[in-house]
């Protein structure tokens, strides 16, 4: 999310917070809010009340106003001094003490359905409809007290209409017949950045599990009605993800924990909560994946802060215990086919979106989700790799146990991991968290002498400069037969000689994929990534028809991260940056063949009534994906769901539903080894 400028005094003041847990709480300030939201006609009313007022003043969004304010019980006129964005900067005069109350309002913006997962990542403003409101934390909808506080929201809507902030549930009173109101009242005591207001015509279920030492977990959907019958299941998933972190790192630190649909095609996580798009929440993969990570968030993000400043560490560690575990646990290949998409994401980014890791802050688009998100995860797995799996889980359990609810830095990991390993780890976190960009690593020649015990071979091994210190995988094979031995690399060249049992016939670098690296071309088949994160796309439309044309450009906006640029069929007979070929069936053969292309792959020809794929292009010409459609409607439906796919090579949809996807085979090279003469005894 775009940063809002309060932000900038809370990467200062995270500096000084880290240096004890305790710190976090001394000097917080408390907000109480009393809210009344009318989401039909978007009115807001709200009464605010808080100690200490920053001298700086506070951000309204323009579409409020205030009405009254007092301090210390007398009244006092607000002061605009200035602009903030869409936000209006407010002072007003106080004594240090003073107490503050605000009485402000207005009409808010319509909830925008034609925010797509895109935009819903960037700066907000409140919003508000019957079908659904969200004040998101970013929208300056409150005034806050300073960088960190804590809050107690009292909430009123409209009968028909439900809604929740983060914290835990003080009191709830549902309304008597359509005349009355719905009221809730909801707190936090643990340090918050922002409030984020989530309302909607909800059904809401709940269930009550037991704590060992505890007061009973409250776990609830609030769910739009045509999804109510899934809220049975996310419930019981939610509660076996709790349990399963809990053993794992340690209690979870909430009273509550509750699923939230949304108009909108979000997937927030936040305090106590997680607030996921209505149709998103329909995928049936989504409870065993998604659900689980925005779970585990409660620990690293939500109970555990990440020290932005130095890098956000958070989202790693989740995606590698959430949803590479949960790949982890089905097989060793799922699991390899992951790391595969990790490395295959980085390999399709541009050079100019390379970046280190402590530079990471969230996820904005692709490119930063590709390094922030995988680049971390795979840190994590070559961490787990070098010290133990045992020395790992430990190092977690006292990273949680020494952060909870403060803030926590790379540095903070490092520290946890070396106390739990008994080793020193600055240089691995030094050249992964620091350094942009991976190794590029080689085989430069491979040889193989037979002797009396065994055969012995001789690599000479490369990587680009400035050399990484690595733990380089290497694998030789021969008939039927295989073995895979770790060598130690610090230089950019480095010639090991290593015994075998046997003679092999060829050797490979990293077969499992356990080194974050750039990987060979053999193993890069094209995938829609490249595409999607194009520095200057282009857009060749197959079809004529203006309907078609109109639709095949919609569908290319929302693909693309940057505007794409029309061009002519010309095009595709050289050239560097990646082409999309759109149009309908019919007219994307007829192009193919007319510029000697490989024509539509057989194994999702007349499938579906979409299909997408990438071409393996000869060299020299320019780098070609196709959507091709049955008619306009069909580039139409498939058009939200396409940017989603980035880390596959083909994909067949039937309407808005995918019902196919794949990557092309790419298995990597094997060197042949040359062999030397045999050892002569004297």
């Amino acid at each position: 999310m775009k940063p809002r400028w309060r932000d900038v005094f809370f990467l200062a003041l995270s500096v000084a917070i880290t240096l004890c847990a305790a710190d976090v709480y001394a000097g917080i300030p408390r907000l109480d809010l009393e809210v009344r939201l009318d989401p039909a006609s978007r009115q807001l009313r709200v009464v605010a009340q808080f100690d200490n007022p920053d001298e700086r003043g506070f951000l309204l969004h323009r579409s409020l106003e205030v009405q009254r304010a007092t301090v210390g019980g007398a009244a006092t006129v607000p002061r605009r001094a200035g602009r903030r964005g869409e936000a209006v900067l407010w002072q007003i005069a106080a004594a240090k003490g003073a107490r503050v109350r605000i009485e402000y309002g207005g009409k808010l913006p319509e909830l925008d359905r034609a925010l797509d997962a895109r935009g819903v990542l960037g700066a907000k403003p409140p919003m508000a409809s019957a079908e659904g409101s969200y004040l998101p934390a970013s929208g300056d909808w409150y005034p806050a007290p300073a960088p960190l506080f804590t809050y107690r929201v009292s909430l009123s809507l409209p009968w028909a209409q439900r809604g929740l902030v983060a914290g835990r549930l003080v009191s709830e009173s549902l309304p008597e017949g359509d005349a009355g109101r719905y009221a809730a009242v909801f707190e936090f005591d643990h340090p918050a950045d922002g409030i984020d207001l989530m309302a909607g015509p909800y059904v809401i279920r709940e269930r009550m599990v037991a704590r060992e030492g505890a007061a009973p977990l409250r776990l609830r959907t609030y769910f739009a009605p045509a999804i109510d019958a899934l809220a049975e299941a996310y419930i019981e998933d939610s509660r076996r993800y709790i349990e399963l972190y809990s053993q794992r790192i340690g209690a979870y630190p909430f009273s509550e924990f509750s699923v939230v649909s949304s108009p909108l095609p979000t997937g927030f996580g936040m305090p106590t909560l997680t607030y996921l798009g209505e149709s998103v929440l329909r995928l049936p993969f989504i409870r065993a994946t998604s659900l689980g990570h925005e779970v585990l968030h409660n620990w690293w993000g939500n109970g555990v802060f990440a020290d932005v400043s130095q890098g956000n560490w958070s989202e790693g560690l989740t995606t590698f215990m959430a949803d590479y575990y949960y790949k982890e646990r089905d097989s060793a290949d799922t699991a390899r086919e992951a790391r595969l998409a990790w490395l295959r994401d980085f390999a399709a980014l541009p050079a100019d979106a390379h970046a280190p890791l402590a530079a990471f802050r969230s996820r904005t688009h692709g490119a930063t989700a590709a390094l922030g998100y995988g680049k971390a995860a795979m840190v994590f797995f070559m961490l787990r790799d070098l010290i133990g799996a045992a020395a790992f889980e430990q190092g977690l359990r006292q990273f949680w146990e020494s952060r909870q609810f403060s803030f926590a830095s790379w540095e903070h990991l490092r520290a946890a991991f070396e106390q739990a390993s008994g080793r020193p780890l600055r240089e691995f976190f030094a050249q992964w968290i620091e350094r942009a960009g991976g190794p590029r690593v080689w085989i430069e020649n491979a040889s193989v002498r037979e002797g009396r015990d065994g055969a012995q071979i001789e690599l000479e091994l490369a990587q680009s400069a400035p050399a990484y210190a690595l733990r380089l995988p290497l694998e030789w094979v021969g008939p039927g037969r295989s073995e895979t031995r770790l060598i130690e690399v610090n230089g950019e060249h480095t010639t090991v000689t290593l015994d075998a049992a046997w003679l092999p016939q060829g050797v490979r670098l990293d077969p499992d994929l356990r080194l974050w690296r750039v990987l060979d071309a053999e193993q890069l088949p094209p995938i829609l990534r490249r595409w999607i994160l194009a520095d200057a796309p282009r857009l060749v439309l197959a079809s004529a028809a203006p309907e078609v044309r109109a639709a095949a450009r919609l569908l290319a906006q929302g693909f693309f991260e940057q505007a794409p640029q029309l061009v002519e069929p010309a095009v595709l007979a050289a050239g560097s940056e990646p082409v999309l070929l759109a149009g309908l069936h019919a007219d994307i053969d007829a192009a193919l063949a007319r510029l000697g292309l490989p024509p539509r792959p057989a194994a999702i020809a007349e499938r579906g009534t979409a299909q997408v794929w990438t071409v393996q292009t000869p060299a020299g010409r320019a780098p070609l994906a196709v959507v091709s459609a049955r008619d306009a409607e069909a580039l139409r439906r498939i058009s939200p769901a396409l940017p989603h796919y980035g880390a596959r090579s083909y994909l067949v949809f039937d309407g808005a539903r995918m019902i196919e996807a794949g990557v092309w085979p790419a298995p990597g090279r094997v060197l042949p080894v040359t062999t030397r003469a045999a050892t002569v005894a004297k």
